[in-house]
């Protein structure tokens, strides 16, 4: 067990979320396009779910989540919920193609970061905040949909890397 937890995909997400989660309480939070912070840590729950399936992109979603969590200090669990959710939906258009092009793989990765920023609001409701959901969710979820679009070329790699997914040697008639 210790030697599965050692050379798994879990030291290497829980690795790259540590710098992530940084980069996403440094750097991001000056970067605020229409006054939204770049979601960095969502878009990589998202991109991991792209690049392999819904239950390894809900699994690392969840564990992004949980370590966004502690270090930000929201409730243990609630970010974990929706990032779980965006690797989730960005898992399941790999069931519709075998290897899909990169621009392919950054619409899922938008989806499922659409989807998880989504469910911010809710999550919000039921955890007892006065005011979850506001006019700015107008800005909030095309802003970071995009921005998970335009991350994800990056990332979808690096999610690659740190589940050990390796493309697939069939490909679709017509993706030369």
């Amino acid at each position: 067990m210790i030697n599965a937890l050692r050379h798994g995909w879990l030291p290497r997400v829980v690795l790259i979320g540590f710098v992530l989660v940084a980069v996403q309480t440094t750097l991001a939070a000056d970067m605020r396009p229409f006054g939204v912070s770049v979601q960095v840590v969502l878009a990589f729950a998202a991109s991991v779910g792209a690049a392999s399936d819904a239950d390894r992109g809900a699994a690392a979603g969840f564990v992004l989540g949980l370590l966004y969590d502690l270090v930000i200090g929201t409730p243990v669990g609630a970010t974990a919920l929706t990032m779980a959710m965006a690797g989730h939906v960005a898992g399941l258009g790999r069931r519709f193609r075998v290897e899909p092009v990169w621009w392919i793989l950054a619409a899922f990765t938008a989806g499922g970061a659409l989807v998880g920023e989504g469910l911010v609001p809710v999550v919000r409701v039921f955890i007892g905040e006065a005011d979850p959901v506001g006019w700015r969710i107008a800005a909030v979820l095309p802003t970071v949909t995009v921005a998970a679009a335009l991350l994800s070329p990056v990332m979808v790699p690096v999610a690659r890397w740190a589940l050990s997914v390796r493309e697939s040697e069939l490909k679709v008639p017509g993706d030369a």
